[in-house]
């Protein structure tokens, strides 16, 4: 398995390819990341036709949620996406925060950065900025967020509970998250696990469902609840670039699911900083 770092660029390489890429292309895959399937378009990404706010251009086929959808976002408010790509979820989320509000996109690519920021000059959205950053070292004040959005992201930082704790850092004494990612029930065969692009794809680099909300609670928040649940299908046109035939059928016949999950939870009102974490990683290896 490559080391937290090696993933990184696995990670920051991909992003900048899908960044250019046909979005019929990145919602025929996983996460945007090779390979396409030809039999099931669509396969992690919800439809946000319809959703206020919704700038086609800024759609790059990449989620597999609508985290606004369930932000219980109010006008005025300041929001945080992590991992913002081209600008979509922040576009949908000004909508709701109205002129008044303010909304910050963080991402490490910098051709999703420039087509965020070109977005945004083209839409005449001034209260919507990007910036460049690591989710798990946000550029991004102590308690000064009301809400943390994120589709489809976190689950491809190596050090997750990093991450939660900074989002437990950056938003203010009881404001709240609502976060789209993919989590498994059941472990995956080792060949999906250790394939670089299904990394990038979101699907190797997924923990268990039980395990991610444990490390939300461990970094400090409360109320940490599932709002929407949906299983992710593999068909068989990914699976057999890296499995068998008959790898392939033991897969679908084991109690194996992965999920895109959006899930809630809250800082407490009275918390004064971050919890305290334990490291996820110590040497080259990572949990």
């Amino acid at each position: 398995m490559p080391t937290a770092e090696e993933l990184k660029a696995i990670v920051r390489d991909k992003y900048a390819e899908i960044a250019h890429q046909d979005p019929a292309d990145n919602a025929a895959s996983c996460c945007g990341a090779g390979p396409v399937s030809n039999k099931v378009y669509h396969i992690m990404m919800d439809d946000y036709t319809g959703t206020g706010g919704y700038a086609p251009e800024a759609d790059l086929g990449l989620g597999c949620g609508l985290p606004v959808e369930h932000a219980l976002l109010k006008r005025g408010q300041t929001v945080l996406d992590l991992g913002s790509g081209a600008g979509n979820d922040c576009f949908v989320a000004r909508h709701e925060v109205g002129p008044t509000g303010k909304v910050i996109g963080v991402d490490f690519t910098p051709a999703m950065l420039a087509k965020a920021r070109a977005n945004a000059d083209a839409l005449g959205y001034n209260n919507v900025e990007f910036r460049a950053g690591d989710i798990d070292d946000l550029p991004v004040g102590d308690g000064s967020v009301d809400v943390v959005i994120s589709n489809c992201v976190l689950n491809l930082v190596p050090d997750k509970p990093r991450v939660f704790a900074e989002m437990f850092r950056v938003l203010k004494p009881g404001a709240h998250f609502s976060v789209s990612d993919v989590v498994l029930v059941g472990e995956l065969p080792d060949e999906l696990r250790s394939a670089a692009e299904l990394y990038a794809g979101c699907v190797a680099g997924a923990i268990q469902r039980d395990d991610y909300l444990a490390q939300l609670a461990a970094a400090g928040f409360e109320a940490v609840s599932v709002q929407k649940s949906k299983p992710i299908l593999l068909p068989d046109d990914v699976l057999e670039r890296y499995l068998t035939p008959d790898q392939i059928a033991a897969f679908a016949a084991r109690e194996t699911g992965i999920f895109s999950i959006t899930v809630f939870g809250r800082k407490p009102s009275d918390a004064p900083g971050a919890a305290p974490i334990e490291p996820c990683c110590s040497g080259t290896s990572c949990c």
